[in-house]
């Protein structure tokens, strides 16, 4: 199952993409998360339905000082898991 998750709130600058990689590798979900330009954070994440059920449940309460306003999820084809790795930071220095 691949997921597509926006991620808004008080969700940029407080260490929101690191907290996502960390909880997503511990599930050894492969995919991806990154910062938008419009102050958001992006998740594709592709694994098992309850590893998937997990990390939206931390994507909702997300790390300490961050407010997230709102989780907006959209199921992906399959096909789109096909070219996604070990869970990844992108746009990170």
């Amino acid at each position: 199952m691949v997921l597509h998750f926006l991620i808004k709130g008080r969700v940029q600058g407080v260490g929101f993409r690191w907290f996502v990689h960390r909880e997503a590798s511990e599930l050894d979900l492969r995919g991806w998360v990154r910062n938008t330009e419009d102050g958001d954070v992006e998740v594709v994440a592709a694994g098992d339905m309850a590893d998937l059920a997990e990390l939206r449940a931390s994507l909702r309460s997300g790390p300490r000082g961050s407010r997230v306003d709102h989780v907006i999820e959209h199921y992906l084809d399959e096909s789109e898991a096909a070219e996604l790795s070990s869970f990844r930071i992108e746009g990170a220095w």
